[in-house]
């Protein structure tokens, strides 16, 4: 145990975020710096429970009492060892979980719980100023070939793995950088690219060859493929569900993955300007989650003149409801550093149409309150109103991965919601192609990618070598506690 009075004496505290002000006219991380001397203290309300439930929170295993252990007692260099014994990406969980460990905290039971996230990302960004993050080089090599196709947390994770396992793994990426959402879905103030690259860095010093700007099954024969020792699929769930109402034709109506990505390309310096540009106008997110938060952040710093995001569902409770019982990941009101910035949100409310001006681009959305009855949205009759618009972006998640190309051309089994179906060892339907991440999962979060890249290698490793010495944190069919 770290302080045995820490939870006691120590009220949880964060890092600030910077003034909305400042943050606007960039494109920076929103936090400021918060000291080590306050981070050891809140490291130290950790109680060591005998049953620590920040372990079923998390799906990677994070040895999450034992890292903050260290870090009450200042020894960052073996905290950094103890994370990286499960997690091989910290600064992708530190900065982009929900962090599900928290809201399973035992001391979140009648107290807020254990700053658990900000501990993680100190750790490792500590270890990165002083140098103790190295490539880890197998001294083994099987002479084995693997191919990841997608450069997301869960390939990356699969890559890494295998590459210190001592096989040849090279990853394939349709998009001209590597790091799949990572690089152009996250917009940078969420998380910044600088993080992204000095892990690449490392793979590629470790062994790791990356391939960008190569559509496998276009660009790439599936028979060249499928010719690697091993295959892991690793694309994610990137078709997106779209809204087919009247004047969904309209211009200026574009889905979240279509606007994102050239913002971020702004933020990089690749772009001059984003063909999507919110600036100067009045722009609607329809869906209430992270990616379309991602959005309404993205347009304020576009200088959006009036941003507003829709959610259908009605507004969630303020604090944890009988329905999302400890220790559950409640579903309560949020206010992300984008929300803090600005914009309205409006919940129970459905899109019945989009309206377009003479030109044939959206000027206005027809809105309806709606109320749930009997599992169903049902519209209040006088409740209809104009809301304008000149630019609507759609964020209403994913339908699973894509399937015109690769899968159809390669063939693999799907199951019934359209996902890559996958045995114990995550296997698909064909000998020696794997699957990972939310292509055989459907969407999900960062760290249950992360957790599914490791696990996939595993399979991949004992099926290519007959050994079992890799950790598989999960299996195919685990899902969160509920």
């Amino acid at each position: 145990m770290a302080d045995p009075k820490g939870f006691l004496t120590t009220t949880r505290e964060e890092p600030k975020r910077r003034p909305v002000d400042l943050r606007l006219m960039d494109w920076r991380e929103v936090y400021e710096d918060f000291a080590s001397t306050k981070l050891e203290k809140q490291a130290g309300r950790c109680m060591d429970c005998g049953i620590p439930f920040c372990h079923q929170g998390c799906p990677l295993g994070n040895l999450i009492p034992e890292w903050n252990t260290l870090v009450w007692r200042d020894d960052w260099r073996q905290a950094i060892d103890r994370l990286h014994a499960t997690n091989n990406f910290p600064e992708f969980t530190g900065t982009l979980c929900p962090a599900p460990c928290e809201t399973a905290c035992v001391l979140g039971i009648n107290d807020d719980p254990v700053t658990i996230k900000r501990v993680e990302i100190s750790i490792v960004d500590r270890a990165f100023e002083e140098g103790w993050i190295t490539p880890e080089v197998p001294a083994v090599r099987t002479g084995k070939k693997v191919a990841v196709v997608g450069s997301g947390p869960s390939g990356l994770a699969a890559a890494q793995q295998l590459t210190r396992a001592g096989h040849s793994v090279v990853v394939y990426e349709r998009a001209d950088k590597i790091g799949g959402l990572l690089r152009y879905g996250i917009p940078e103030f969420k998380m910044e690219k600088s993080r992204l690259d000095r892990r690449l860095a490392q793979m590629e010093a470790e062994g790791t060859e990356f391939r960008a700007s190569v559509n496998v099954g276009v660009d790439l024969p599936v028979a060249d493929l499928l010719a690697h020792d091993a295959v892991v699929l690793a694309g994610g769930a990137t078709d997106w569900r779209d809204l087919p109402i009247p004047g969904r034709e309209l211009d200026g109506i574009h889905q979240a993955m279509e606007f994102l990505p050239p913002a971020n390309r702004v933020a990089s310096g690749e772009l001059e300007k984003s063909p999507f540009d919110a600036s100067g106008l009045d722009v609607v997110v329809i869906g209430g989650g992270d990616t379309g938060a991602d959005c309404v952040g993205t347009s304020h710093r576009q200088g959006a003149r009036s941003v507003t995001q829709l959610e259908i569902m009605p507004k969630p409770p303020e604090l944890r409801s009988d329905a999302h019982p400890w220790p559950t990941y409640p579903m309560i009101y949020r206010v992300s550093s984008a929300h803090e910035e600005g914009g309205e949100r409006l919940y129970a409310v459905n899109t019945q149409e989009f309206l377009g001006d003479d030109t044939g681009r959206v000027r206005a959305l027809k809105l309806v309150e709606v109320r749930n009855e009997g599992g169903k949205f049902v519209p209040v009759e006088g409740s209809e109103r104009e809301l304008p618009a000149q630019l609507v972006l759609l964020a209403m998640g994913f339908l699973g991965p894509q399937k015109q190309g690769l899968l159809e051309d390669l063939g693999v089994e799907l199951d019934g919601r359209g996902n890559v179906v996958r045995d114990k060892a995550f296997k698909t339907s064909l000998d020696n192609v794997f699957v990972a991440g939310d292509m055989g999962r459907g969407q999900s979060l960062i760290v249950w990618a992360i957790a599914e890249g490791r696990s996939a290698a595993a399979g991949v490793d004992a099926h290519l070598t007959g050994r079992d010495v890799l950790p598989a944190p999960i299996a195919p069919t685990d899902r969160p506690i509920a």
